[in-house]
């Protein structure tokens, strides 16, 4: 039954059932593979738009250029203004920015401190400091490779060789690389020049711009964990130097909060150097410290440092301290000053008083033209937002850093991509929007729930969709309708009661898992397993507490400030997963790292993590992975960097977890080698795929040896994979950049020792969509927002052992049923390896016009002088589209010849029929003969007129000079006469395109046109468009007739007359 079930589904669908080369089962696994060999394989971004931006800077002075910092989607440029951007640190392993930073001596060095200090769950982290010297076109490491974290960067304004980088440290352990780090070499070396203890880090630093030897620093003791976070402590502290960071001392009393305090944010302005301003997050948590009264928000000193006081109390300067706690100062009025935090707040008073700002919400950063104070940016959890009008309006454009949780496909065709996003709504996407402007955001749309958790589409009716959201929310949402219906297992609103406090603990991304058996069958966990069968109308459990149930790491979590949510929940259930191939045999794995399996739809849970060996506690079960080819096997993934460990951790079992095997052996240790996924393939036995903290890795043999699988990929964080099964594509959920394909991989499902050894080889290509463009959705030209579409038509895989040189002929014919070539590809990659190439499903174009004379009347457009040739003013080459069926893929390399099949399947939304199509094609077919017929008389009166002009320039010498240059000018005009009817000469064939609105389209141009018509969709032709082509022919007979007139007169006279005088004749084309 297991088996039937997915093979119903793919019927239901309309879904091809196809095998990819010899059984994998036998394939012979090589020993060694070269990663290089993927190059070609590339990924591509579809979307969703997103997401948080925690560092902006511009250029002072210059209006046009922007840099921006992703929480984990690294740095992005705008050269116009923020209309544009483009990634510049795509080529770098950390994508987590803490901090920008641009010299005031030369704009084109830019510091990028990684690793986000605006602190919550699901943040990543960095691995030190980067600098560029080309305004972002090349970055070099510049060291502290354990600071975890650096959130704010300062350049000396006049030595730009020194700089000061204020460290947090990663904060999940204690550690020595925390605090304030100096170079005086440009990054060469550094200086650890404030150093609290191993537990406390620097979250801020500011430096006088009229006297950068006088600096700032606020130190925050935080420690991040599974189970919550705590802020605050004795290392928090104010620190002060005056001798340009050499000696540090710490500012205590003179009407500064008393400690316990934690994060502190700081900011200065040029207009005052006596103004400093400070953000510190006082106790508010009567559980963790004594508290008497809430001491403030905001701290104000005028006289550089000496006394302070505390001028406002409002928590929404800095409402979750943690994840905000940031000011910006206008450099030319101390008084305004800009608060980041739940909404922007801005005030004009010193801070006395606040009132609210528009720029976005969930603020972080900001930076101020410290030349054009009217101009300012604005970072914050929709991205950024831009001002020139001192804030008054903002322009918003739309980034490429979604933060998505987790990636699931529907089965349609082509299919979407559906998942959560943080700091956003959920989100549907097209993998193929079918239109010729890629993927407009204008496609993409929520899909219920909200930014955390899952969406997961019901795999029979995908019109149904499962959506997660924080607080136990769970949403079943209706494509039809639109609407979304809450069927949360328990709807009570937990937020702000500690886990311990609850009757069920849901975590921030609660796993969602719908039966591969039964489609109504769903499960949910949270600390227990919830199942319905009735689309969330009734829940019931169908487990114990599969969890520890450590009352311990249940209490309320925030350290001075209480942030008791759902991300910081543990003891909860964080992946649930049934297989395939067994039906009630469901994994449990929770994020205090245990694994449970029942065999009887829960009747029975055996706990085995006891059986996993070398696991550490307290890792988070992120992924659960049942094997597709063996029931007693199933994959893991722990996760371990909130408790201080990034190794990674994989494991299998092929006994239903009586024992396990780590299978990460080789996975490249860093502080980004933390493993989110694990991924079986679902053709090929023993190859798998991992998701890490910024890479993509594949093994073929189970996880012996894993190679990475990168090419193009960003380094964001890899939370998901999933395996669409009738395109066969490795769909990527990245958390910083959204969702990637890497379309088609059967080559990777294909590749063995076999073809490694073998010169060249053919791999057999998956069954290709004959997919009909569909009309354009209104959208933003050039939108850096948007998705990139998959290349049109049949992908094709070839391996080449060694590359080629250029004097090697490779090239690929395309051949139908009937063994007729319809199709060659040259030019072809040549690169050792794996090759790509794309047939666009279309035939062979028509002939193309060789016009060598000038044009007609415009005699300044001539020929390229490389060609001989100018291109043709209308009317454009045809090629057909291939008609549904098998065709050879027949690939040739020297005395080499490889062949594979290739079934063109027709579009399942096309209203067209096989028998309208067959109608089609006869129709278009004889109109592209009737075009190369067209194109061969142009093409041999072009020849003609050629010598004709070429003997008029040879014969001014000659006696008769002017009667053959008569005779050559009136040949030359009966000439024109005919092509003109053609194609119209004076058409130049410039770029504008619309020089045929000028004179009447001629016949070359009315058959591509009628081509364009016939072929638009899958329909048969009308009986006007067969009426029109039989009008055609009957007037390119008459032209033939015209030509043939003077083929046998005054071509034949001229020639005479020339050969009489001892001269050279025109010869025609054969």
């Amino acid at each position: 039954m297991s088996r039937i079930v997915p093979f119903l589904r793919l019927v239901a669908f309309g879904l091809p059932l196809v095998h990819f080369g010899a059984s994998p089962g036998v394939a012979q696994q090589p020993t060694e593979y070269d990663p290089t060999i993927f190059t070609d394989l590339e990924y591509r971004h579809i979307g969703p738009v997103g997401n948080r931006v925690s560092a902006v800077v511009g250029v002072p002075g210059d209006p046009n250029v922007y840099y921006i910092g992703a929480a984990s989607g690294g740095i992005f440029k705008s050269v116009d203004a923020g209309i544009h951007w483009e990634p510049v640190f795509d080529d770098q392993p950390a994508a987590s920015i803490g901090a920008l930073a641009i010299e005031t001596v030369n704009p084109n060095v830019i510091w990028a401190g990684t690793g986000e200090t605006f602190i919550r769950s699901n943040i990543s982290h960095g691995d030190g400091i980067y600098k560029s010297v080309d305004a972002g076109k090349t970055w070099r490491h510049m060291g502290l490779d354990a600071t975890g974290r650096i959130g704010r960067i300062v350049i000396h304004p006049t030595n730009p060789d020194i700089v000061f980088a204020a460290a947090m440290g990663h904060s999940y352990g204690p550690q020595q690389a925390r605090g304030v780090f100096r170079t005086t070499d440009g990054g060469e070396t550094w200086e650890h020049v404030l150093f609290v203890d191993e537990h406390t880090g620097a979250s801020d630093i500011v430096m006088d711009p009229n006297n950068p030897r006088i600096l700032f620093a606020g130190m925050w003791q935080l420690l991040i964990q599974t189970w919550g976070r705590e802020s605050g402590g004795p290392g928090s502290g104010l620190w002060t130097s005056r001798d340009g960071g050499a000696t540090w001392e710490e500012l205590t009393g003179a009407g500064l909060p008393e400690k316990p305090i934690g994060k502190i944010g700081l900011a200065m302005t040029p207009d005052d150097s006596n103004r400093i301003y400070a953000l510190i997050e006082t106790n508010s948590n009567a559980d963790y410290a004594e508290l008497d009264d809430h001491e403030g928000v905001l701290w104000r000193s005028d006289d550089g440092g000496r006394q302070w006081q505390m001028v406002n109390a409002d928590h929404a300067l800095a409402q979750r301290p943690l994840y905000y706690t940031r000011a910006a100062v206008a450099p030319d009025d101390r008084d305004e000053i800009h608060f980041l935090s739940t909404r922007h707040s801005v005030s004009l008073d010193g801070g006395i008083t606040s009132e609210r700002g528009t720029a976005g919400g969930d603020n972080h950063d900001m930076w101020i033209d410290p030349l054009l104070p009217d101009r300012m940016i604005v970072g914050h959890d929709g991205g950024a937002s831009i001002s020139t009008t001192r804030g008054q309006s903002w322009w918003r454009p739309r980034l490429p850093i979604a933060q998505m949780y987790h990636a699931y496909t529907d089965n349609q065709v082509p299919y979407y991509v559906y998942g959560n996003r943080q700091d956003g709504p959920s989100a549907r996407v097209p993998s193929n929007s079918l239109q010729s402007n890629g993927i407009p955001i204008g496609l993409m749309h929520s899909v219920g729930g909200c930014e955390s958790g899952f969406a997961i589409p019901d795999p029979v009716e995908n019109d149904i969709v499962w959506s997660g959201c924080y607080d136990g929310i769970l949403e079943r949402y209706d494509l039809k309708t639109g609407h979304a219906r809450n069927v949360s297992v328990w709807p009570d609103n937990p937020e702000g009661w500690a886990a311990a406090d609850l009757l069920y603990r849901f975590q921030w991304t609660f796993p969602i898992a719908i039966s591969p058996h039964d489609h109504n069958r769903v499960y949910v966990g949270s600390q227990y397993v919830h199942m319905t069968t009735d689309g969330g109308q009734n829940w019931r459990m169908i487990s114990p507490d599969l969890t520890t149930n450590d009352k311990s790491k249940q209490q309320k979590t925030g350290g001075l400030t209480a942030e008791d949510v759902s991300p910081t929940y543990a003891a909860v259930l964080f992946a649930i997963s049934e297989s395939s191939l067994e039906e009630g045999l469901i994994w449990t794995g929770s994020n205090d790292g245990l694994v449970h399996v029942t065999r009887n739809g829960g009747g029975r849970w055996d706990n085995v993590t006891a059986n996993i060996p070398g696991l550490p506690p307290w890792g988070t079960v992120s992924n659960i992975e049942p094997s597709s080819h063996d029931a007693g096997s199933a994959y893991i993934s722990v996760d371990f960097h909130q408790v201080n460990d990034f190794h990674p951790y994989i494991y299998k079992t092929t006994d239903y977890g009586s024992s396990w095997t780590q299978i990460n052996s080789n996975i490249p240790a860093s502080v980004f080698s933390s493993v989110h996924v694990v991924r079986e393939d679902p053709v090929r036995p023993r190859l798998l795929y991992a998701g890490t903290e910024n890479a993509v890795y594949v093994s073929f043999d189970d996880g012996s040896r894993w190679l990475p699988l990168q090419t193009n990929l960003p380094h964001a964080p890899v939370h998901w994979l999933t395996i669409q099964p009738h395109f066969n594509d490795l769909v990527v959920g990245t958390y910083g950049r959204g969702f990637w394909i890497l379309d088609d991989i059967t080559p990777l499902q294909q590749i063995n020792s076999e073809v490694l050894n073998t010169d060249v080889h053919l791999f057999e290509p998956r069954p290709t969509y004959r997919f009909r463009t569909r009309e354009s959705t209104v959208n933003q030209p050039e939108d850096s927002g948007a998705g990139t579409n998959p290349s049109y038509g049949a992908g094709l895989h070839y391996y080449l052992q060694n590359g080629l040189g250029d004097d090697e002929n490779l090239h690929i014919t395309i051949l139908n049923a009937d063994e007729e070539a319809v199709r060659s590809l040259s030019g072809l990659p040549s690169a050792a390896g794996i090759n790509r190439v794309h047939w666009d499903l279309r035939y062979d174009q028509t002939d193309e016009p060789q016009l060598r004379m000038p044009a007609f009347e415009h005699s300044h457009v001539r020929a390229d002088p490389d060609r001989g040739l100018r291109p043709v003013g209308d009317g454009s080459r045809v090629a057909i589209l291939a008609p549904p069926g098998i065709y050879t893929v027949r690939l040739t390399l020297g005395d080499t010849e490889l062949v594979q099949s290739l079934t063109v399947l027709k579009d399942p939304h096309s209203a067209g029929s096989e028998e309208d199509i067959t109608a089609q094609m006869a129709l278009l077919v004889d109109l592209r003969n009737v075009l190369n017929d067209a194109v061969s008389l142009i093409n041999e009166i072009e020849s003609v007129r050629e010598q004709v002009a070429d003997i008029g320039r040879r014969v001014h010498d000659h006696r008769d000079n002017d009667l053959i240059i008569d005779a050559a000018r009136s040949l030359d005009e009966r000439l024109l006469a005919i092509e003109m009817r053609l194609s119209d000469q004076r058409l130049s064939g410039g770029s504008a395109r619309q020089d045929s609105v000028r004179w009447p389209r001629q016949l070359l141009a009315k058959l591509s046109s009628l081509a364009g018509y016939v072929g638009q969709t899958d329909f048969p032709p009308t009986t006007q468009q067969l009426e029109v082509l039989e009008n055609y022919k009957e007037l390119l007979d008459t032209y033939e007739l015209q030509m043939d007139g003077v083929r046998k007169g005054a071509l034949i006279e001229f020639n005479q007359a020339l050969e009489e005088r001892g001269l050279a004749g025109v010869v025609p084309l054969p």
